[in-house]
């Protein structure tokens, strides 16, 4: 089972800063970790590949930093890394992230199983995996909670939905999406992590060329999508205290409830 997972490396913080001239995210000064639904997307790869052997392919889209998530990736299990970072994927959207990793993809050609984090937590969007199995005209199963039965040929897993999960049964080459609740990823072993940041670690770097892609076709040139604005949405709080007795405060309190349409 030859498996290739998708991740992102994403800030640290809750507090994101954003460039107000071109609406790209400030990443300087700011700690970085591996995305952690895609943690959760290791980790599925990983436990396949103990069940029926194989190998896992990490890939990543992003700045020279980025190798340390991959590294990351190869300490938790992975067996190979792969960085896609050239100056021009900068500033993309997620149709040319998605048009950049489906090249990556089409490089290695040789996979049964792509699995992506549900989205990251720097953008939410949570567009890649299912534009990225779009361009690689590959079935998606999306929201995946639990994996019942995976063989050589096919899946079996359960998706969250609305009002419940549905089962979905699918043959294999096929890209999945998971949440948090699939389940708990893995400290990374310490000997792995030292492996991973030797000279001969499996990791390559590839850029535009390695892809055979032009810079119009990637990046900020290549985004479908361009951002007008962006700014931080301010909330304010306001409260009021109602006095009087019990049973006073209780029908005023329903009184203001009903007006505000909350009951």
């Amino acid at each position: 089972m030859d498996i290739i997972v998708m991740v992102k490396q994403v800030p640290d913080t809750t507090e994101v800063k954003i460039d107000p001239k071109t609406g790209n995210l400030i990443r300087e000064g700011v700690e970085s970790i591996i995305n952690p639904d895609d943690r959760n997307a290791i980790e599925a790869a990983v436990q396949i590949k103990e069940s029926l052997g194989g190998s896992v392919t990490v890939v990543s889209m992003g700045p020279p930093q980025a190798i340390d998530a991959i590294t990351e990736a190869l300490a938790l299990g992975a067996d190979r890394g792969i960085l896609l970072s050239d100056r021009c994927f900068a500033g993309a959207d997620t149709w040319a992230t998605s048009f950049t990793l489906g090249k990556a993809v089409e490089k290695i050609n040789d996979y049964d199983l792509i699995i992506c984090g549900h989205q990251a937590i720097d953008g939410d969007t949570a567009q890649v995996g299912p534009q990225l199995a779009e361009y690689l005209d590959l079935p998606q199963i999306t929201y995946v909670t639990g994996i019942e039965k995976i063989t050589e040929d096919l899946i079996v897993a359960r998706r969250l939905v609305e009002h419940g999960y549905e089962r979905i049964e699918c043959p294999l080459p096929v890209l999945i999406t998971v949440m948090k609740e699939l389940n708990q990823p893995r400290f990374a072993r310490f000997d792995r992590l030292i492996d991973a940041c030797q000279e001969t670690a499996p990791i390559e770097i590839w850029n535009a060329a390695d892809l055979g892609v032009k810079a119009y076709q990637v990046g900020l040139q290549g985004s479908l999508t361009n951002v007008v604005e962006t700014f931080a949405p301010k909330f304010k709080r306001k409260g009021e205290i109602l006095e009087g007795a019990p049973q006073e405060v209780v029908e005023t309190l329903l009184m203001k409830l009903k007006e505000n349409n909350l009951i």
